[in-house]
């Protein structure tokens, strides 16, 4: 891993958000499928031991991802994501709610906003995530939010570089 690559991770509690800028050292076209794929989105999302499982996507406006997190003990724990906007290469948004094993979401949810960019061989992804309530996302961030993305993140790099 290159150490000079961006990580910011910041908490706007006035906001509700989180915005999270890392950079990639990768095309943007191989960052952006990382991130649009569901076959390598089960590759490196859950953060280990932990796996990822993806019932069905459609990466598309009005399109649905339907994956599961699977604990080293079988547990499943499902999540529902509704692709709202995208424009290829640059950005998509999503909404984002737990959910059970028949797709029935757990409000309330979050929405996600994501901006690639590439510059001198580098590609930055800017992720900026907006909590219906400050309360749902001091419990997300109590959950470990951060320590498992920046694991997940650990795991997506290796994939890139498998890749490249």
């Amino acid at each position: 891993m290159e150490s000079n690559l961006l990580f910011d991770f910041i908490v706007d509690k006035e906001a509700k958000t989180v915005t999270i800028n890392r950079e990639f050292a990768a095309d943007l076209s191989l960052v952006w499928d990382a991130f649009t794929t569901a076959e390598l989105l089960d590759q490196w999302v859950a953060p280990k031991p932990w796996t990822a499982r993806t019932k069905y996507m459609n990466f598309e406006e009005g399109g649905k991802r339907f994956y599961a997190m699977v604990s080293p003990d079988g547990k499943e724990f499902w999540a529902i994501q509704e692709f709202s906007a995208i424009k290829p290469k640059t950005n998509f948004k999503m909404f984002n709610a737990f959910a059970d094993e028949n797709e029935n979401p757990q409000l309330p949810g979050s929405n996600w906003d994501y901006v690639f960019s590439e510059l001198e061989g580098k590609t930055n992804v800017c992720i900026t995530i907006y909590n219906e309530s400050r309360e749902r996302m001091e419990k997300m961030i109590e959950m470990g939010f951060k320590e498992g993305f920046t694991a997940s993140i650990s795991n997506l790099e290796e994939l890139l570089k498998s890749l490249s």
